[in-house]
């Protein structure tokens, strides 16, 4: 079998990237070295494992869910000796290498409608990351998503996901990815992302991650209204002032505002305050 006569899966969001470029900035994102072993989420056609496969990289594992596909893959690159493949959901198949040991780095061109749920398997949430963590993961995702999940404090795409996901690890822009990048071009704008996590002793403690996410929803369900209002039921208003100021924020502020430390940091007064009562 060949990869000519499979055309792109609407169910899938099959979107093959098809830019030379944007293909060369993904593998130089990654900065593949020898001894890393690389997870490949939606390989496709094998565009990017090809390149992948010539890297300095140790180890290349694929999972990809369309049977037409994988049969190509294990066409095309099974002889190679860096290359295993495993044909499933990315959600919920196992996803060490071959030999049972864990990727250290991940390369993802992410289809779009399950985006959220793929970053919690790679990522995880502030309460509950995945451990051991990866060392970088590169992401081909939904550009609305990218700002979102990159956005500074006072930006109006700062939002809590982008709270949670600078928790967790550094986020940065790798490059811009129109649609004519892409065959069949998607409706969208899309970018490559770089994400490295933190290690767990930079990362909140579970107790204070989970005071984050309660003030999350709590300000995030109306970001328009000043924390004054969404924070009011926590505690009496002389006392939120009070730990709202030794965390550093206002409680004028909105939470499209407040720093993801500062987040941190108000939990963790509201969990002091909370023990001490």
């Amino acid at each position: 079998m060949t990869f000519s006569g499979h055309t792109a899966r609407k169910r899938f969001g099959q979107h093959w990237l098809i830019n030379e470029r944007v293909l060369d900035r993904i593998v130089e994102a990654a900065e593949l070295q020898d001894g890393d072993r690389v997870l490949e989420v939606g390989p496709g056609r094998g565009a990017l494992t090809e390149r992948l496969l010539a890297s300095d990289a140790a180890a290349i594992h694929a999972v990809e869910l369309d049977r037409d596909l994988v049969a190509g893959l294990q066409e095309t690159f099974g002889g190679h000796p860096k290359f295993s493949l495993q044909e499933g959901d990315v959600l919920s198949v196992p996803l060490d290498l071959s030999d049972g040991e864990p990727a250290n780095k991940v390369v993802a061109n992410i289809p779009y409608n399950i985006t959220g749920p793929l970053l919690e398997r790679l990522i995880g949430r502030l309460d509950r990351p995945v451990e051991p963590s990866y060392q970088r993961l590169v992401l081909l995702v939904q550009h609305e998503v990218a700002q979102r999940i990159r956005a500074r404090p006072g930006h109006s795409n700062f939002s809590a996901l982008s709270v949670r996901m600078q928790l967790l690890g550094q986020c940065s822009h790798v490059c811009p990815v129109p649609p004519r990048c892409f065959q069949p071009p998607p409706k969208v704008q899309s970018e490559v992302i770089c994400i490295d996590p933190f290690p767990s002793e930079r990362r909140p403690i579970p107790a204070l991650a989970r005071g984050v996410e309660r003030l999350l929803k709590m300000a995030f369900l109306s970001r328009r209204k000043m924390l004054r209002n969404t924070l009011a039921p926590l505690c009496a208003p002389d006392q939120l002032q009070v730990v709202a100021e030794e965390a550093g924020i206002s409680l004028q502020q909105r939470p499209q505002e407040v720093a993801p430390e500062a987040w941190v940091a108000l939990a963790k007064g509201l969990n002091q305050f909370d023990s001490a009562a």
